[in-house]
Protein backbone atom coordinates (compact mmCIF):
# COMPACT_ATOMS: atom_id res chain seq x y z
CA UNK A 1 0.00 0.00 0.00
CA UNK A 2 1.48 3.68 -1.14
CA UNK A 3 1.93 5.68 2.24
CA UNK A 4 2.29 9.30 1.97
CA UNK A 5 2.98 10.91 4.70
CA UNK A 6 0.71 14.25 5.69
CA UNK A 7 3.18 16.54 5.80
CA UNK A 8 4.58 15.65 2.36
CA UNK A 9 3.53 17.68 -0.32
CA UNK A 10 2.87 16.08 -3.25
CA UNK A 11 1.15 17.06 -6.15
CA UNK A 12 -2.23 15.99 -7.57
CA UNK A 13 -0.53 15.46 -10.94
CA UNK A 14 2.53 13.68 -9.69
CA UNK A 15 2.70 9.10 -10.18
CA UNK A 16 3.13 7.48 -7.19
CA UNK A 17 4.11 3.95 -7.71
CA UNK A 18 2.04 0.94 -5.45
CA UNK A 19 3.59 0.19 -2.29
CA UNK A 20 6.04 3.52 -2.38
CA UNK A 21 6.57 5.63 0.78
CA UNK A 22 6.65 9.34 1.16
CA UNK A 23 8.03 10.76 3.91
CA UNK A 24 7.17 14.31 6.46
CA UNK A 25 7.90 17.50 4.90
CA UNK A 26 9.07 16.14 1.43
CA UNK A 27 8.25 17.56 -1.81
CA UNK A 28 7.17 16.00 -5.09
CA UNK A 29 6.31 18.16 -7.83
CA UNK A 30 3.76 17.65 -10.97
CA UNK A 31 5.59 15.98 -13.89
CA UNK A 32 7.69 13.59 -11.08
CA UNK A 33 7.22 9.77 -11.71
CA UNK A 34 7.81 7.39 -8.86
CA UNK A 35 7.86 3.35 -9.53
CA UNK A 36 6.67 0.46 -7.12
CA UNK A 37 8.38 0.08 -3.93
CA UNK A 38 10.15 3.08 -3.33
CA UNK A 39 10.98 4.83 -0.54
CA UNK A 40 11.79 9.29 -0.37
CA UNK A 41 12.78 10.06 3.23
CA UNK A 42 12.01 13.90 5.01
CA UNK A 43 12.69 16.94 2.86
CA UNK A 44 13.64 15.03 -0.16
CA UNK A 45 12.78 17.51 -3.13
CA UNK A 46 12.21 15.65 -6.64
CA UNK A 47 11.26 18.19 -9.27
CA UNK A 48 11.26 18.77 -13.09
CA UNK A 49 10.29 15.64 -14.92
CA UNK A 50 11.70 12.96 -13.57
CA UNK A 51 11.24 9.69 -13.86
CA UNK A 52 12.26 6.99 -10.96
CA UNK A 53 11.93 2.80 -11.34
CA UNK A 54 11.63 0.44 -9.10
CA UNK A 55 13.01 -0.29 -5.71
CA UNK A 56 14.59 2.98 -5.48
CA UNK A 57 15.68 4.90 -1.58
CA UNK A 58 15.76 8.39 -1.78
CA UNK A 59 17.50 9.61 1.36
CA UNK A 60 16.99 12.57 3.43
CA UNK A 61 17.18 16.22 1.94
CA UNK A 62 18.56 14.76 -1.24
CA UNK A 63 17.45 16.82 -4.45
CA UNK A 64 16.24 14.87 -7.50
CA UNK A 65 15.76 16.85 -11.13
CA UNK A 66 16.11 20.51 -9.98
CA UNK A 67 18.23 22.49 -13.10
CA UNK A 68 21.45 22.24 -14.30
CA UNK A 69 23.77 24.59 -12.99
CA UNK A 70 24.34 25.61 -16.29
CA UNK A 71 24.53 29.21 -18.01
CA UNK A 72 23.26 27.52 -21.26
CA UNK A 73 20.28 26.44 -19.94
CA UNK A 74 17.26 28.58 -21.24
CA UNK A 75 14.05 26.60 -19.22
CA UNK A 76 13.65 23.99 -21.34
CA UNK A 77 11.79 20.81 -21.50
CA UNK A 78 14.98 18.37 -20.00
CA UNK A 79 14.63 15.11 -17.71
CA UNK A 80 16.28 12.65 -14.97
CA UNK A 81 15.82 9.02 -15.87
CA UNK A 82 16.45 7.18 -12.57
CA UNK A 83 16.01 3.04 -13.06
CA UNK A 84 15.30 0.55 -10.42
CA UNK A 85 17.25 -0.93 -7.54
CA UNK A 86 19.52 2.65 -6.56
CA UNK A 87 20.29 4.11 -3.55
CA UNK A 88 20.69 7.35 -3.38
CA UNK A 89 21.77 8.52 0.31
CA UNK A 90 21.16 12.06 2.10
CA UNK A 91 21.70 15.38 0.28
CA UNK A 92 22.89 14.01 -2.96
CA UNK A 93 22.02 16.41 -6.08
CA UNK A 94 20.84 15.35 -9.18
CA UNK A 95 20.53 17.77 -12.00
CA UNK A 96 17.88 17.51 -15.15
CA UNK A 97 19.83 18.00 -18.62
CA UNK A 98 20.72 21.04 -20.34
CA UNK A 99 19.29 21.67 -24.02
CA UNK A 100 15.63 20.24 -24.58
CA UNK A 101 14.74 16.77 -24.73
CA UNK A 102 17.96 15.75 -23.03
CA UNK A 103 18.08 13.55 -19.72
CA UNK A 104 20.80 12.56 -16.72
CA UNK A 105 20.59 9.33 -16.88
CA UNK A 106 21.17 6.80 -13.93
CA UNK A 107 21.19 3.02 -14.14
CA UNK A 108 20.14 -0.19 -12.05
CA UNK A 109 21.79 -1.44 -8.79
CA UNK A 110 23.89 2.00 -8.46
CA UNK A 111 24.78 3.13 -4.50
CA UNK A 112 25.03 7.22 -4.35
CA UNK A 113 26.38 7.80 -0.67
CA UNK A 114 25.81 11.06 1.73
CA UNK A 115 26.40 14.59 -0.60
CA UNK A 116 27.50 13.38 -3.77
CA UNK A 117 26.16 15.83 -7.05
CA UNK A 118 25.49 14.36 -10.28
CA UNK A 119 25.68 17.41 -13.03
CA UNK A 120 23.58 17.53 -16.20
CA UNK A 121 23.35 15.53 -19.29
CA UNK A 122 25.63 12.89 -16.76
CA UNK A 123 25.04 8.86 -17.68
CA UNK A 124 25.43 6.30 -15.11
CA UNK A 125 25.59 2.72 -15.84
CA UNK A 126 24.71 0.03 -13.69
CA UNK A 127 26.32 -1.09 -10.32
CA UNK A 128 28.15 1.84 -9.72
CA UNK A 129 29.36 3.43 -6.32
CA UNK A 130 29.76 6.95 -5.77
CA UNK A 131 31.14 7.49 -2.30
CA UNK A 132 30.78 10.51 -0.09
CA UNK A 133 31.16 14.08 -1.41
CA UNK A 134 31.79 12.66 -5.19
CA UNK A 135 31.50 15.61 -8.06
CA UNK A 136 30.49 15.00 -11.18
CA UNK A 137 30.58 18.26 -13.74
CA UNK A 138 28.02 18.16 -16.72
CA UNK A 139 28.06 15.32 -19.43
CA UNK A 140 30.12 12.66 -17.78
CA UNK A 141 29.91 9.40 -18.18
CA UNK A 142 30.35 6.68 -15.90
CA UNK A 143 30.25 3.04 -16.85
CA UNK A 144 29.15 0.03 -15.26
CA UNK A 145 30.77 -1.38 -12.29
CA UNK A 146 32.87 1.82 -11.61
CA UNK A 147 33.85 3.21 -8.15
CA UNK A 148 34.86 6.55 -7.19
CA UNK A 149 36.05 7.09 -3.39
CA UNK A 150 35.38 10.02 -1.06
CA UNK A 151 35.72 13.32 -2.83
CA UNK A 152 36.74 12.81 -5.90
CA UNK A 153 36.21 15.80 -8.38
CA UNK A 154 35.41 15.00 -12.39
CA UNK A 155 35.54 17.49 -14.95
CA UNK A 156 32.52 17.80 -17.82
CA UNK A 157 32.46 15.70 -20.46
CA UNK A 158 35.19 12.99 -19.04
CA UNK A 159 34.65 9.20 -19.14
CA UNK A 160 35.09 6.77 -17.00
CA UNK A 161 35.37 3.03 -17.81
CA UNK A 162 33.94 -0.25 -16.48
CA UNK A 163 35.61 -1.46 -13.78
CA UNK A 164 37.42 1.50 -13.10
CA UNK A 165 38.64 2.36 -9.32
CA UNK A 166 39.16 6.31 -8.44
CA UNK A 167 41.17 6.81 -5.25
CA UNK A 168 39.73 9.41 -2.85
CA UNK A 169 40.43 12.88 -3.09
CA UNK A 170 41.49 12.67 -6.51
CA UNK A 171 40.74 14.97 -9.53
CA UNK A 172 39.99 13.83 -12.87
CA UNK A 173 40.03 15.38 -15.99
CA UNK A 174 41.24 12.59 -18.68
CA UNK A 175 39.49 9.83 -19.47
CA UNK A 176 40.10 6.67 -17.71
CA UNK A 177 39.81 3.04 -19.59
CA UNK A 178 38.09 0.48 -18.37
CA UNK A 179 39.46 -2.12 -15.55
CA UNK A 180 42.07 0.77 -14.58
CA UNK A 181 42.80 1.75 -10.93
CA UNK A 182 43.20 5.84 -10.44
CA UNK A 183 45.52 7.28 -7.87
CA UNK A 184 46.56 11.15 -8.57
CA UNK A 185 45.49 13.63 -10.89
CA UNK A 186 45.18 11.95 -14.72
CA UNK A 187 47.27 9.06 -13.37
CA UNK A 188 46.58 5.44 -13.32
CA UNK A 189 49.14 3.13 -11.59
CA UNK A 190 47.63 -0.39 -12.54
CA UNK A 191 44.34 -2.47 -12.29
CA UNK A 192 41.28 -2.75 -10.18
CA UNK A 193 42.10 -6.13 -9.60
CA UNK A 194 39.95 -6.24 -6.28
CA UNK A 195 36.99 -5.33 -8.35
CA UNK A 196 38.39 -7.12 -11.28
CA UNK A 197 38.47 -10.76 -9.08
CA UNK A 198 35.04 -9.68 -7.20
CA UNK A 199 33.47 -9.61 -10.47
CA UNK A 200 34.73 -13.00 -11.24
CA UNK A 201 37.22 -12.25 -13.67
CA UNK A 202 39.52 -15.13 -13.64
CA UNK A 203 43.45 -14.82 -13.41
CA UNK A 204 43.31 -16.04 -17.36
CA UNK A 205 41.36 -12.96 -18.25
CA UNK A 206 42.84 -10.54 -15.71
CA UNK A 207 46.65 -11.60 -16.95
CA UNK A 208 45.24 -10.63 -20.14
CA UNK A 209 43.96 -7.29 -19.11
CA UNK A 210 47.39 -6.74 -17.59
CA UNK A 211 49.22 -7.13 -20.70
CA UNK A 212 47.38 -4.88 -22.99
CA UNK A 213 47.64 -2.52 -19.71
CA UNK A 214 51.12 -2.43 -20.08
CA UNK A 215 51.54 -2.64 -23.75
CA UNK A 216 49.49 0.56 -23.90
CA UNK A 217 50.84 2.57 -21.16
CA UNK A 218 54.25 1.32 -20.46
CA UNK A 219 55.57 0.58 -24.11
CA UNK A 220 56.92 3.86 -24.94
CA UNK A 221 54.51 4.17 -27.80
CA UNK A 222 51.96 6.58 -29.20
CA UNK A 223 48.35 6.33 -28.74
CA UNK A 224 47.81 5.47 -32.53
CA UNK A 225 50.84 3.17 -32.23
CA UNK A 226 49.84 1.24 -28.52
CA UNK A 227 46.35 0.46 -30.30
CA UNK A 228 47.90 -1.34 -34.14
CA UNK A 229 50.44 -2.94 -31.62
CA UNK A 230 47.11 -4.35 -29.28
CA UNK A 231 45.04 -4.90 -32.59
CA UNK A 232 48.15 -7.24 -34.03
CA UNK A 233 48.39 -9.09 -30.89
CA UNK A 234 46.79 -12.57 -31.65
CA UNK A 235 47.08 -13.52 -27.82
CA UNK A 236 44.95 -10.27 -27.39
CA UNK A 237 42.14 -10.86 -29.03
CA UNK A 238 39.49 -11.10 -26.55
CA UNK A 239 36.12 -9.32 -25.65
CA UNK A 240 37.87 -7.61 -22.37
CA UNK A 241 40.76 -5.75 -24.96
CA UNK A 242 38.72 -5.02 -27.37
CA UNK A 243 36.58 -2.95 -24.59
CA UNK A 244 39.53 -1.54 -23.27
CA UNK A 245 40.49 -0.43 -27.35
CA UNK A 246 37.43 0.73 -28.08
CA UNK A 247 37.50 2.66 -25.05
CA UNK A 248 40.77 4.68 -25.76
CA UNK A 249 39.57 5.03 -29.65
CA UNK A 250 36.30 7.38 -28.39
CA UNK A 251 38.77 9.46 -26.74
CA UNK A 252 37.77 13.26 -26.68
CA UNK A 253 39.66 14.15 -24.11
CA UNK A 254 42.45 12.01 -23.91
CA UNK A 255 43.42 9.67 -21.69
CA UNK A 256 45.25 9.03 -18.58
CA UNK A 257 48.66 8.53 -18.36
CA UNK A 258 50.21 5.67 -16.51
CA UNK A 259 52.70 5.88 -13.54
CA UNK A 260 54.64 3.36 -12.37
CA UNK A 261 52.43 0.43 -11.47
CA UNK A 262 51.54 -0.16 -7.91
CA UNK A 263 49.62 -3.85 -8.36
CA UNK A 264 50.37 -6.51 -9.94
CA UNK A 265 48.62 -9.33 -10.68
CA UNK A 266 49.05 -12.77 -8.85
Amino acid sequence: MTMIHPRAIVHPKAKIGEGTVIGPDAVIDEYVEIGNHCEVQARAILSGHTKIGSGNQIGYGAVIGAEPQDLTYKKAETYVRIGNNNVIREYATIHRGTMKGTATVIGNNCYLMAGAHIGHNCTIGNHVILINNVLLGGYVDVRDYAFLGGAVVVHQFVRIGEYVMVRGQTRIGLDIPPYCMAVATNAVCGLNLVGLKRRGFDQKRRRQIWKAYELYFHSHKNRLQALQALAENTDLQTPDIELFCDFIEGTKRGVCRGVAATNVDD
